[in-house]
């Protein structure tokens, strides 16, 4: 079994900036890719940012330009950098990691989810 723990969710307004952060434990043999959707009320969930363990980066239109998704391979982390953040950017965001565990079996795990608010 594969943990995510996430944290750095909060309000902020306009314009601000926040970070979110999230580790990765457990049986872990390889992350093949790690990344971050968000889920607004009434709306579905959406990949935001997603990164693979060689580095590549991909983000969802909206986003480009504000958000910088990295992670860390040997610290099984990946964290996402908000900037320039909208109203339309609040939503539940979920930390994702899909990869191979040390049991040699598949996995797609999910943190709990932390609420980005961005208001006035």
């Amino acid at each position: 079994q594969v943990q995510l723990v996430e944290s750095g969710g909060g309000l902020v307004q306009p314009g601000g900036s926040l970070r979110l952060s999230c580790a990765a434990s457990g049986s872990i043999f390889s992350m093949y890719v790690m990344g971050w959707y968000r889920q607004a009320p009434g709306k579905q969930r959406e990949l935001v940012a997603a990164i693979t363990s060689g580095g590549s980066t991909n983000y969802v239109d909206s986003v480009k330009g504000r958000f910088t998704i990295s992670r860390d391979n040997a610290k099984n982390t990946v964290a996402l950098q908000m900037n320039s953040l909208k109203p339309e950017d609040t939503a539940v965001y979920f930390c994702n990691a899909r990869g191979r565990s040390s049991l040699d079996l598949d996995f797609n795990s999910w943190g709990q989810g932390t609420q980005v608010s961005v208001s006035s």
